[in-house]
């Protein structure tokens, strides 16, 4: 099941909420937020739903032999075994057809291999019981007694399948403790619409507009063509992403809890570096803090240290080598960025850091779109001239001009618009107090009632549309 689907909005997040609210009793509802997960995972994934509990059960025995043994090598050799278990059955579903097939091709072998089926979100869940029972060997969080509430933790349906990454320190209190209150709720909603416009309005149709440029045939494209074709992938996986982030963290208000932000308005960077502290922050904090810091940070072997987190990100969003250039090519621009063009940033003009972005960027979306290199790098060859017959078409104009209005609504909305409007009101009336009521009292739920109208036209008689970071 998808946020953005009718049988989502209009069946089961109303009759959660209902049953949700009649229960007074914590626990009552902890149990129907996990029997509501469940079903929401199993809707579309019937069968892996028991690969999802397994790993939440193995996990919560693990994490009590690591406190209980604490110190001791027993203690150890239970993280050693969950880190093994958990990380063989990622790769057994995500990497080993992947492994096989390069073993295959590097050994001229024929050996047997299945291309089995990715049992959705289990990238981001497994992620999330490793950093569960490392925070407990480490001592950061008490192992959680009841299998019943780690299952919650695991599978609550709001960041089940796409994010943001939760830790369990982070919401380990709020599982007993938490209060759903009238303006949480509010925020929520608000927060929820904001993503389903972002996911049904924009990230949906830069997706169909794009899908003329990037699945057709390359060597026909104008250099223009590749430009905006790419673009608008930029801007579709922009808006599907943390469209679902902002959907997940509003429903996680609704119900009383408090996720992490995972995207900071990423597209105004002004370097590699800058932005992935701004996109998917949740993954960069996991990878930091469980895989850099762990191998000696910056003080042992930085350089290592980092191409090592380059190379497992571009891994962990698929098993393709294109996502593994992916991830490399970010690594190499941040190592340069610290090395020497940070420095130089401070010192010219903010608009040309901004263009090495812009143009770094798109590159770096085509490695991530075409999973096959030879067509990525022909595609790159046409933004960049070589292979290109011409700067522009017939085709392509007809396609600019009849989506520009779209494009420039896409790009203006990958800016804080709320808080720019706020400084604008502001310094219209003179009053900061009056400019909040104004934009929060008028403005936002104006806006937020079409934003939902027009994203529920927009969805009736569509096919399923799921999120991009599904597959991840």
């Amino acid at each position: 099941m998808v946020f953005s689907s009718l049988v989502f909005l209009c069946i089961f997040l109303p009759v959660t909420l209902m049953l949700y609210f009649v229960v007074k009793n914590q626990a009552y509802r902890n149990g129907l937020l996990i029997i509501t997960s469940l079903l929401f995972y199993a809707w579309g994934e019937p069968i892996w739903v028991t690969i999802l509990i397994f790993s939440a059960m193995t996990d919560y025995f693990h994490a009590l032999l690591v406190e209980k043994y604490r110190g001791s090598w027993q203690s150890k050799a239970a993280l050693a075994s969950s880190m093994i278990l958990n990380i063989s059955l990622l790769g057994f579903f995500k990497y080993w057809s992947f492994i096989v097939q390069n073993i295959n091709l590097a050994f001229g072998l024929n050996l047997p291999y299945s291309n089995f089926h990715l049992p959705i979100g289990i990238s981001f869940y497994t992620f999330q019981t490793i950093s569960y029972v490392i925070d407990v060997y480490r001592g950061e969080v008490a192992a959680q007694k009841s299998p019943f509430k780690l299952l919650l933790f695991v599978s609550l349906f709001p960041q089940l399948v796409a994010g943001p990454i939760l830790r369990y320190k982070d919401i380990a209190r709020e599982i007993d403790h938490r209060t759903a209150t009238l303006a949480g709720f509010s925020a929520g909603v608000s927060r929820f619409v904001t993503g389903l416009g972002k996911k049904v309005v924009f990230a949906n149709t830069a997706g169909e507009i794009s899908e003329f440029f990037l699945k057709g045939n390359v060597a026909g494209l104008p250099v223009l063509g590749a430009w905006f074709g790419i673009a608008l992938f930029a801007l579709q996986i922009y808006f599907d992403f943390s469209g679902y982030s902002d959907m997940a963290i509003g429903l996680g208000k609704m119900f009383g809890f408090n996720y992490k932000e995972n995207f900071d308005y990423p597209y105004i960077s002004r370097s590699a570096t800058e932005f992935w502290r701004r996109w998917h922050m949740t993954l960069g904090s996991f990878f930091k803090d469980y895989v850099y810091i762990p191998l000696g940070g910056n003080r042992k072997n930085p350089v290592r240290n980092l191409f090592v987190v380059w190379f497992l990100t571009g891994l962990w969003h698929g098993a393709s080598w294109n996502f593994i250039v992916w991830g490399l090519y970010y690594g190499l621009l941040i190592f340069v960025e610290r090395k020497v063009l940070l420095k130089v940033f401070g010192a010219i003009p903010r608009w040309v850091s901004h263009v090495y972005f812009f143009v770094t960027m798109l590159i770096g979306w085509v490695f991530f779109y075409f999973t096959d290199l030879r067509i990525g790098l022909r595609f790159l060859g046409t933004m960049f001239g070589l292979g290109a017959d011409k700067l522009t078409n017939a085709e392509f104009l007809i396609h600019f001009e009849n989506n520009v209005l779209f494009f420039v609504l896409a790009i203006i909305a990958c800016f804080p618009v709320k808080k720019l409007l706020q400084v604008w009101v502001e310094r219209l009336t003179h009053q900061k107090r009056a400019a909040g009521l104004v934009v929060n009292g008028i403005v936002r739920p104006a806006f937020e009632f079409t934003v939902l109208l027009i994203s529920i036209i927009l969805l009736v008689g569509k096919t399923y549309n799921p999120f991009l970071y599904f597959r991840f």
